[in-house]
């Protein structure tokens, strides 16, 4: 966690030194015994015999976090886009470690694979649709109705693939895990849980949508599933959830952002498996 900002406090001392006056002439001070102090550059020198104080207290300037000035979203997208590969997004730091990292023009998906995908995707969706719905901490509340939920059009893709003969497979242990992971986190820890939130949300919007168009491409004719469509303009739909995110975390210590913000690499690991799962 982030420490609060230090205060850092500086003062100068002026202290002119007592002279012992000559037993002769007692009030008479040899004028080569008289010592200067030049002050330093915006502070006056102080006639007055003694000791003078003069304090000034310097605050260094606040950390600023990349992002901060925009709202908190911001905060979030710039940490989630530097685990990113250069392929994926400019800012991205990443190296293509997993298959699912390489660009998708490389994949060589199947329906199978993407059947699982599609069916670990829709527990997670339900998951997090029942825990926005039930809002175990008043904040999640915020988040019914957006717009964005995915689980009815989900449903509904699986029903098409269902009608075109395919079977439909039962959830495997990535979608299981991650389902699982939200529920415990939801329950005792609502900042990190917010952090998978957005990222599930919006880079399915994003990145979600040019692989679902590719893959699409390859496997499926070109068909676009109900999984990536909204009702409604999206841009102002991701627009209106910014809004609400930026205001639940306005409530908010540093710390608490500090610690959504360090949850992202958990939830890139468990939706990268979730993808992976169109390749196999």
């Amino acid at each position: 966690m982030a420490s609060l900002t230090p205060v850092s406090q500086f003062k100068y001392l002026f202290i002119e030194p007592r002279v012992r006056a000559s037993r002769q002439n007692p009030s008479s001070v040899p004028a080569r015994l008289y010592l200067q102090f030049r002050a330093p550059s915006g502070i006056s020198k102080m006639p007055t015999k003694g000791v003078v104080v003069s304090a000034t207290t310097a605050e260094k300037p606040k950390k600023r976090y990349p992002g901060e000035s925009k709202g908190f979203v911001e905060e979030m997208r710039f940490v989630a886009m530097k685990l990113h590969t250069r392929e994926q997004a400019k800012e991205g730091e990443k190296e293509v470690k997993e298959p699912e990292e390489r660009p998708v023009i490389k994949w060589e998906p199947t329906i199978d694979g993407y059947l699982r995908f599609l069916v670990d995707s829709k527990l997670v969706y339900d998951t997090l649709e029942k825990i926005i719905e039930e809002a175990a901490y008043p904040a999640y509340a915020e988040f019914r109705n957006t717009g964005l939920e995915r689980s009815a059009s989900l449903a509904k893709d699986l029903q098409w693939f269902s009608e075109q003969g395919h079977t439909i497979p039962e959830p495997s242990s990535p979608g299981l895990t991650y389902a699982n992971y939200l529920k415990e986190l939801s329950e005792k820890d609502p900042q990190a849980f917010i952090c998978h939130f957005y990222n599930i949300y919006f880079a399915h919007s994003a990145g979600g949508r040019m692989i679902g168009k590719k893959v699409a491409e390859k496997i499926l004719n070109s068909k676009e599933l109900e999984f990536y469509k909204w009702d409604g303009d999206l841009s102002q739909l991701l627009q209106n959830v910014r809004e609400r995110l930026n205001k639940v975390a306005e409530g908010w210590s540093r710390e608490e952002k500090n610690h959504c913000l360090e949850e992202t690499e958990k939830s890139f690991k468990f939706s990268g498996e979730i993808l992976r799962l169109i390749l196999s």
